[in-house]
C-alpha cells in the first residue's frame, strides 16, 4: 500500500488566482451555452410530488428522532445511514461503476443487501449513469451536470427529463461486465421488493419488535428520515463537490476536495483525487480516520473476500501535482 503524501508546493497565490480566475471563466462560458441550449427540459411531476412527500414525512422522522424515538431506535438510525451510505461507496462506487477493487461473491451479495437499503435505483442503472458522469464530466452528457446549476446537479436532475445526449452517448458504454453478472441481474429482477423490504420495511420492524418502538417512530426516523439523510449525503458529492473546496490535483476541473462531504459520504469527498485518478479504490488521500468505506474494504481484502485492490502510487500522484505547478508557471511567465 502507497503512503500518504502531502502537497509541499509553494505556489504564488496570485498566480494561483490568475489560473483559477481563467477556469472559473471557462465553466461561465460553459453554463451561458447551456443556457442558449434549444433543449427544454421537461418536469417529471411524479418524481416532484414522491420528494415533496419524503421530505414532508423526513421533517416528521427528524422531529420524532430528536424528541420523541428511543435511543436504541437513534442508534438504529445511524446504523441503518451507514450501511446504506456503504452499500452506495463500497459497492455500486468503487466496485461496480470503476472495478477498483474485486470482491467474492459473498462479499457481493452484502454489497447489493446494502445497496438495496439506500434504494438509489439498482446497482447496474447506478453505474451507467456514473460512468456517464465521468467520461463526460460538466457536458450535456452528464447525468448532473453542474454547469446546469447546482440544485440541477444535487437533485434537479432526478425532477426532469434526461437530456438526449445521455441517452445517445451512454449507449456508447461497454455495460457488459455489468449485465452479466448474475449477483446484479439478480438484483435489478426483484429491484422493487428488495427496496420495500431492505429500505423500509426490516428498518421499521425491526425497532418494534426488539425494543418495543412505535411503529410510526420506527418508521418516520429509521426508513424516512435516514433515507432522505442518505440521499442528500451522496447527492452533495455531485452538487458541493464540484462547487466548493480546493482543487490540488488537478486545477483545471470542477470537482472539489471537501473534507465535511467526505464524514457524509464515508470517503467520497477527496473528489479532484478521485476524478483525477478514478481507478483508485481508496478514492482519495485523505486521512483514513475520514475514509471509512476504505477500512471497509480493507477488512474484506483481510479475509480474502476483497482483492486485487486498486491504488495509485506516489510518484505518479506526486508527478500529477507537479503538472499543475508548471501550468501555473507557464501562467506566470506569460
Amino acid at each position: 500500500m502507497s503512503t500518504t503524501i502531502t502537497q509541499t508546493v509553494t505556489v504564488d497565490p496570485a498566480v494561483k488566482e490568475q489560473f483559477l480566475s481563467a477556469n472559473l471563466e471557462e465553466m461561465a462560458r460553459l453554463r451561458d451555452l447551456a443556457k442558449k441550449d434549444q433543449f427544454k427540459p421537461q418536469i417529471v411531476w411524479r418524481n416532484v410530488a414522491l420528494f415533496v412527500a419524503l421530505h414532508i414525512g423526513a421533517l416528521v422522522g427528524l422531529y420524532q428522532f430528536v424528541f420523541l424515538a428511543k435511543w436504541l431506535t437513534c442508534a438504529w438510525c445511524v446504523f441503518c445511514w451507514v450501511v446504506s451510505g456503504v452499500g452506495i461507496t463500497a459497492g455500486a462506487h468503487r466496485l461496480w461503476s470503476h472495478k477498483s477493487y474485486k470482491a467474492k461473491t459473498p462479499l457481493k451479495m452484502i454489497l447489493v443487501a446494502m445497496n438495496c437499503v439506500s434504494f438509489q435505483n439498482d446497482i447496474i442503472e447506478w453505474s451507467r449513469d456514473h460512468r456517464c458522469h465521468h467520461k463526460w464530466t460538466d457536458t450535456d452528457a452528464d447525468p448532473h451536470n453542474v454547469n446546469r446549476g447546482f440544485f440541477f446537479s444535487h437533485m434537479g436532475w432526478l425532477l426532469t427529463k434526461k437530456h438526449p445526449k445521455i441517452k445517445e452517448m451512454g449507449a456508447k458504454l461497454d455495460l457488459s461486465d455489468l449485465t452479466s453478472d448474475p449477483v446484479l441481474a439478480l438484483q435489478r429482477k426483484y429491484y422493487l421488493p428488495l427496496v420495500v423490504l431492505f429500505c423500509f420495511m426490516l428498518p421499521t420492524a425491526i425497532p418494534v419488535f426488539l425494543w418495543g418502538e412505535n411503529a410510526m417512530i420506527a418508521f418516520y426516523t429509521a426508513a424516512l428520515f435516514r433515507y432522505a439523510f442518505t440521499l442528500h449525503a451522496t447527492w452533495f458529492i455531485n452538487s458541493a463537490a464540484h462547487t466548493f473546496g480546493y482543487r490540488p490535483y488537478d486545477v483545471a476541473i470542477s470537482p472539489a476536495e471537501s473534507v465535511w462531504t467526505t464524514v457524509t459520504a464515508f470517503g467520497e469527498g477527496g473528489h479532484n483525487y478521485h476524478h483525477t485518478f478514478p481507478q483508485d479504490y481508496r478514492t482519495s488521500e485523505m486521512s483514513a480516520a475520514f475514509n471509512f468505506t476504505k477500512l471497509f474494504i480493507d477488512f474484506f481484502a483481510k479475509i480474502g473476500w476483497a482483492y486485487d485492490l486498486k491504488t495509485v502510487g506516489d510518484e505518479t500522484i506526486a508527478r500529477q501535482m507537479g503538472k499543475q505547478l508548471e501550468q501555473m508557471n507557464k501562467l506566470k511567465s506569460h
